[in-house]
């Protein structure tokens, strides 16, 4: 299993972020930009909140709220559960399980550096299988 900081560099996205006093309209412009499903807010370089596709869906959408009127604050789910470069690839997995979580921002101290969504995880906990199938494989065949 990889650490966080393994899988960011792996992965490489540039973080995207969003302050807390943009539109829902200009949350969803980046999101849709750069298909992602959940923008980091950012508040004077420390995370504030994060705000998803989910979050638009469920407090603008269904409510008939105009996605222009409302802020970003607004929606944001302001208790962040994030986890540190050095967590794991399945305490991630188990976190965002039990946690019912699509997206986890990674913070090094106050700052953000990175946010892996539950693809990231997957793919390296598959991979990470794969490899030991490969190893048991040439193990018997020896």
């Amino acid at each position: 299993m990889k650490s966080v900081a393994d899988l960011l560099k792996l992965h490489s996205h540039p973080l995207r972020t969003i302050t807390p006093d943009a539109t829902v309209f200009e949350a969803l412009q980046v999101l849709a930009e750069h298909e992602v499903g959940a923008l980091l807010v950012v508040d004077g370089g420390r995370l504030a909140g994060i705000v998803s596709e989910r979050d638009y869906t469920r407090k603008v959408a269904l409510q008939g709220k105009n996605s222009r009127d409302i802020r970003v604050s607004d929606i944001m789910t302001r208790d962040v559960v994030v986890v540190s470069p050095r967590s794991r690839s399945r305490e991630c997995m188990a976190l965002m399980s039990s946690r019912r979580i699509r997206h986890l921002p990674v913070v090094d101290g106050n700052q953000p550096v990175g946010m892996l969504s539950i693809r990231d995880i997957l793919d390296d906990i598959i991979a990470d299988q794969e490899a030991t199938i490969e190893q048991l494989e040439a193990y018997i065949k020896s």
